[in-house]
């Protein structure tokens, strides 16, 4: 289980937002851009370090004291594939993985599975600087899973891809969610993405601070503030 209590100054507002999510549960963190659901993430993650709170994953305690990056069993992705140009496709994918651990038997199959059902057996080979951005979001989930992170954060990775893979992405973390059993939390500013990703459980933050919780439906049926209800409304 996830539990966070996150507080972070920033110019405009001070983020506080506190949330707890069950091994296997998905959360929609659903707000306008600059609401802090970014810095969340990030704080989470270890990118970033709250000025106050907390946060366990499990037994181990991610803060305070910040724990290495490198210690934190955490998948992140952004909108940014962050790839190293001039490693292949399958140097990126592997990237991180012990050279004794990636012989194993069961992530020799998994790296399988995630060529795959990501279609990356075309490039496989291929230089990172010369694929595609569509691609490269593929090439960055599958380095993102290889590991099999118990905790997934993303961070509107999605943002400027073709409807279509948009689909396929989610499904492939929606089926891996469901089969894997890792946590996920993903911030997005389309409700229509989240509830896909995270049909459960939302959300809502506000200049940093959590203005509704629930299930979609209760979001949709009654959003407890009229900025809410704008990004609800259909267009």
């Amino acid at each position: 289980m996830l539990k966070a209590h996150i507080r972070k100054r920033r110019r405009e507002f001070t983020i506080d937002v506190s949330l707890e999510l069950a091994k296997g549960g998905a959360l929609g963190l659903f707000g306008t851009s600059g609401a802090g659901k970014s810095t969340v993430l990030a704080c989470i993650a270890g990118l970033e370090e709250p000025e106050d709170g907390y946060v366990w994953l499990d037994e181990t305690q991610y803060f305070p004291p910040a724990l290495a990056l490198h210690k934190r069993r955490v998948g992140l992705l952004t909108q940014d594939p962050g790839l190293f140009p001039h490693l292949r496709v399958r140097e990126n994918v592997t990237f991180g993985i012990a050279k004794e651990k990636a012989q194993e038997p069961e992530q020799v199959q998994w790296i399988e599975t995630l060529v795959e059902r990501l279609r990356l057996g075309g490039i496989w080979n291929a230089s990172a600087a010369r694929i595609s951005g569509g691609q490269a979001r593929r090439v960055a989930l599958a380095r993102m899973l290889a590991r099999k992170p118990e905790l997934v954060l993303l961070d509107e990775p999605f943002a400027g891809l073709d409807r279509n893979l948009v689909r396929e992405l989610i499904d492939d973390l929606v089926l891996w969610n469901q089969t894997l059993g890792f946590s996920m939390i993903a911030v997005d500013h389309q409700a229509e993405v989240l509830e896909r990703l995270c049909p459960q459980q939302a959300m809502v933050i506000e200049a940093g601070r959590v203005v509704q919780q629930g299930a979609w439906s209760e979001l949709y049926r009654a959003p407890a503030t009229e900025l809410l209800r704008s990004l609800l409304s259909p267009l």
